[in-house]
This record gives C-alpha cells, structure tokens and sequence, in this order.
C-alpha cells in the first residue's frame, strides 16, 4: 500500500481506518463507490463501452485511450504531479502506454516509460515472496511464531509469520515514530540498519493481541526480511536477485544496500521533510524502508511482476511459489475499507491483485486483473498528497472508472515505505 512525513509518522488513511477492526477469515467483496469528486466536477463520465465488459475489462479503443490522456493530465494538474507514466496491457483488447509531464523540474527532461523509480512498498510482495519460497522449502512455516527466529519482539511468542505478512501482528510500525521521522529527515543519506528500526518500533507497546485487527506497519516487514536471511543464509537482496528477479527476467529492478539509483531515473519529490518544504530525494537513502520498501524498478518489470506475483507463475510456465502456498497467499480477509481485502503481502481492492507503494519522492502501482488477465502499471515521481488522498490512488481510481467500471481500484494508500 504506501510512504512517509507527516505521513511518516501519521499512519495514514488504511491503518487508521483499518485499526478498529476484527478481521473474519473471508473473501474481500467489491462494493460500489462514487466518482471521484475532482473528476466528477470536470465533467467525466464511464466510457461508451457497458459497464460489465467480458473479463472486466473494456476494448482499449482511440476514443477509450483519449479519456486516458484526459484523465491522466486532470489528475496531473489538480494533484500537482510533475510527471508520471501509465502502462495498461490486455490479452484481447489493446494496451497503452505513455508518460506525461517531466522527470527533471529544472532541466525539463521528460518523463518516459525507460526509467528507474524507486517503488515503496512494492518491495513487500518481493519479501514476502521470498518467505513462501522458503515455505515450500520446508525451512519457515507461516504458522511459526517470530521468536522462533529472531529474539526481542513483543509478544514474539504468540505473533506468527502468516500474521507479519497479512499486516495482524500489532506491532508499532517504526515510520510513525517521531524520532524516527527526526533522524530521517535530519540526515536523509543515513544508513538505517534493521535493528535500528526495530528498536524505533519495540519501545512502543504492542496494540493489540496479534491477530485481532488489520494494522499497516513496516515492522513486520523489517522482521521478515530477517528471517529470510536468516534461514536463506543469504543476505535480503541477494535472496531476491537471485531467486526471484533472475527466474523472472526482471533485469531492471534492484534493491539497493545504498543510495544507489541506475540511470536513467526520475527525481522524486516530497514535502517529507525536516522544513516541510518540497525537496528533491532521489539521492536519499532508502535504507530505512529496507524490506519493506527501498527496492527499484521499471514500467517493463513491473508489467510483468504484476501477473507474476498475483498467480504465482513466472513468465516460463515454472512456479515461483507453489500452488498450494499461493492459495494461502491470496486468501484476502477484509479491511475495514469497502471492497479490499489483504492477504499475504498482497491487496484485493475490488478484483485487483497486487499492491501499491510510497516513500518520499516516489509513488507506484502495480495490479493484475486475474478475470480479464489485464495489468495496470501507474510510476509517479511525488508522494505529495492531494485532498489527503495518495495520488497514486487517485490515478489508480480515475484509469480503472475508465477501463473496468465494474472493478474500480479505491484503495487509500499507505505512509512511508508505505
């Protein structure tokens, strides 16, 4: 789901939301919802195609592909998005792909669908994906209990793996800690080591007996990361080069150790900052999102994780996570946001599969659409948010009206390696 600044240290929308409930063991149903009030008040209405197209999808026609242009640039200017860059592919009925607005405030460049961004916490599906290999492996099991692996946590005795991944652990999430966001934002080149973290998370007390409610924290992720690499004997990133980016062909995504960034890439723009005031970030260090948010990618890979991550399949027909371990992956049970649910490092919001992610300066969205076999891509160099909305899920909401009315993406994004 999402980043960081206020929202750093806030929590956001999903976990606020989301934090009085008691989660039953079901499938995410999809609900109905308004349109967005901004394009509501510009006029737009659903696409001439029906509003229950086969699959879900409608036929990506030139008039279909002009409300996308129009849409996208309407989100642009209210939202005050310097550039962004969409990418739609279907089976049977068209693709689209295009970039608008620029990557550079003070050259001018362009953006365009060749470059590097940093995705936020798109990294858990890649982490947690590396705990369900270890899964089938026989080496990790969902229902063992973190302190079987790393000492120190709270509660570590009760909270399992599966509860980690599926966001029900009730662990402070260290990006709301407000010494934390002060060392961040005071030194945005510094190296943040795990532990660190973890100790901004575990001088809080737990929230809730693990379990009980849905709660966005990047703790969880910190934790798992280190069981990975505690079981894998390799270190996180070397896991995921090599076992899953490598299988899957995605030679354009990374998980930094530093402030490594390949070129091309996007700057990134936040008001997460120590002043509030509105900074370039694509040299800060995203060592303090690391597991659960500091990894790198392309319009091209994230195209192709996206059906990869949402069935378990890699491009070559091989399985990346068996069937059965998929199936647990995917069991949704609800937030308490209408229409979404959260499984195992993975959103259901109203049929589409995958996950968004923020930290400062970035903002993407990758999800698959299993009924009409259909990705959707959106890669956004700002995290600022409009109307307390992240924009990510502003585009997300105002591309799907258009191209699956019946399935349309609302999901309030997540704070800081959100």
């Amino acid at each position: 789901m999402s980043p960081a600044s206020v929202r750093l240290r806030r929590g956001i929308v999903v976990a606020a939301a989301v934090g009085a409930l008691v989660v039953p063991l079901a499938q995410a149903t999809a609900v109905p919802q308004s349109p967005p009030a901004s394009l509501a008040a510009a006029g737009r209405s659903s696409p001439s195609p029906s509003p229950t197209p086969s699959g879900g999808v409608v036929e990506l026609t030139p008039a279909v592909q002009r409300q996308l242009d129009d849409a996208v640039q309407q989100v642009m200017k209210e939202a005050d998005v310097p550039g962004v860059t969409v990418g739609v592919w279907t089976p049977d009925k068209g693709e689209y792909v295009k970039s608008f607005g620029v990557a550079d405030k003070n050259t001018g460049r362009p953006m365009t669908p060749d470059l590097y961004l940093r995705i936020g916490s798109e990294t858990k599906t890649f982490t947690v994906t590396a705990l369900l290999q270890l899964v089938d492996q026989g080496k990790v099991g969902l229902d063992d209990t973190i302190g079987k692996y790393i000492e120190g946590v709270p509660n570590g005795d009760k909270i399992t793996l599966r509860q980690l991944a599926g966001m029900r652990s009730g662990l402070f999430n260290y990006s709301q800690d407000e010494a934390f966001f002060k060392a961040l934002t005071s030194d945005p080149q510094r190296h943040f080591s795990p532990q660190e973290l973890l100790d901004y998370a575990f001088k809080h007390p737990v929230l809730f007996p693990p379990g009980q409610k849905f709660y966005y924290s990047n703790t969880n992720l910190i934790l798992l990361g280190l069981v990975v690499e505690k079981m894998s004997g390799q270190q996180l990133a070397g896991y995921i080069h090599d076992h899953i980016l490598q299988p899957a062909g995605l030679d354009h995504t990374s998980f930094p150790v530093g402030t490594e960034f390949p070129d091309p890439h996007a700057q990134g723009y936040t008001n997460q900052t120590a002043t509030g005031q509105v900074e370039d970030t694509a040299d800060w260090n995203p060592s303090w999102a690391w597991a659960a948010g500091a990894m790198i990618s392309q319009l091209q890979d994230l195209r192709v994780w996206a059906r990869t991550v949402a069935t378990g399949q890699l491009p070559d027909g091989d399985r990346m996570v068996s069937a059965a371990t998929q199936k647990q992956r995917l069991t949704t049970p609800p937030t308490s946001i209408p229409g979404a649910g959260y499984g195992l490092g993975i959103f259901d919001v109203q049929g589409w599969i995958g996950h968004n992610g923020s930290l400062p300066g970035y903002e993407s969205l990758t999800i698959y659409l299993p009924s009409a076999q259909a990705t959707l891509v959106v890669m956004l160099n700002t995290d600022i948010n409009y109307k307390n909305q992240e924009p990510s899920t502003v585009f997300g909401d105002a591309i799907t009206r258009i191209i699956s009315p019946g399935h349309v993406f609302d999901l309030p994004a997540e704070p800081a390696a959100h």
